[in-house]
């Protein structure tokens, strides 16, 4: 064979790694939220975390808000970026106006106008009725109701005139009601009516509020509570159709159906995410 008739190529097959970066990039470049811009609450961890990396997975550009956990929220961008997505964490307290005030001109400044809320930012707690304190009810319906409240009126100065979709992380508890957790039950009860009331009321300028409603799932917080390893666990699995808690996997998915076009035509729904449980 005359060496004048060899061709070599200058392309090389991608290695594992960069063929799944590649492939990562592909996905983001036609998610289903490609072009957006979420804003999450309370995403360092746990639910939140977990909707903040499947949207940047999805194409969007992510504001990871945290209250305290630095380290946590930072994990989490870095996660997204490493996996070739766009991501900031910005510390704010939900509860607190200029916080929130904060927390939208930085995501606005570093990615524009949002198209996305995620109502996650919550806090619980479990205890017998006698037990119940003024700061307890403060400090769950401060985050988990108020702090709703004030983020939500933040977004609406922000989002542009094609309107937006918001989704408030709500809780199987608000109509499984189990004992002890009484506050918290009536704290995610308040966030179901809230859904359904601002659905009514911002649909007519194209924003649509839907509500997801997990069951047990399992967190870091669900753990350091002793939550995922005891009695209560049990208990639900028990009940349970399909027989087990859940992952944050299981939530992610329902937050993007929301947060996409391809729930264009729903608002004031309320989805639980429970195994079956009700």
């Amino acid at each position: 064979m005359c060496l004048r008739t060899l061709r070599f190529s200058t392309s090389f097959p991608l290695d594992g790694k960069h063929f799944i970066a590649k492939q990562r990039k592909e996905q983001m470049n036609n998610g289903k939220l490609n072009g957006k811009v979420a804003v999450v609450t309370g995403a360092s961890k746990g639910i939140g975390a977990g909707i903040a990396k499947q949207f940047a997975a999805e194409g969007a550009a992510v504001v990871v808000n945290y209250a305290s956990d630095k380290h946590g929220a930072d994990r989490v961008v870095d996660e997204i970026s490493k996996g070739g997505g766009k991501a900031i964490a910005v510390q704010g307290n939900v509860g607190k106006r200029t916080d929130v005030e904060r927390l939208f001109a930085e995501a606005e400044k570093a990615f524009g106008k949002p198209d996305v809320l995620v109502n996650n930012a919550g806090v619980y707690e479990f205890m017998p009725f006698e037990q119940v304190t003024e700061k307890t009810f403060h400090r769950l319906f401060d985050t988990n109701v108020l702090g709703i409240l004030l983020v939500t009126q933040e977004a609406l100065k922000h989002f542009n005139a094609t309107g937006g979709s918001i989704i408030n992380v709500s809780s199987l508890a608000s109509s499984l009601t189990p004992p002890t957790g009484v506050v918290y039950n009536a704290t995610k009860a308040a966030v179901d009516a809230i859904t359904r009331t601002l659905a009514k009321e911002l649909g007519p300028r194209k924003i649509r509020v839907n509500s997801i409603n997990p069951g047990m799932v399992v967190t870091e917080g669900a753990v350091a509570g002793g939550y995922v390893d005891g009695d209560m666990r049990k208990t639900f699995e028990s009940l349970t159709p399909l027989g087990r808690i859940g992952d944050t996997e299981d939530v992610s998915p329902a937050a993007v159906f929301f947060a996409s076009d391809d729930s264009k035509w729903i608002s004031g729904e309320t989805l639980v995410i429970a195994g079956g449980l009700r």
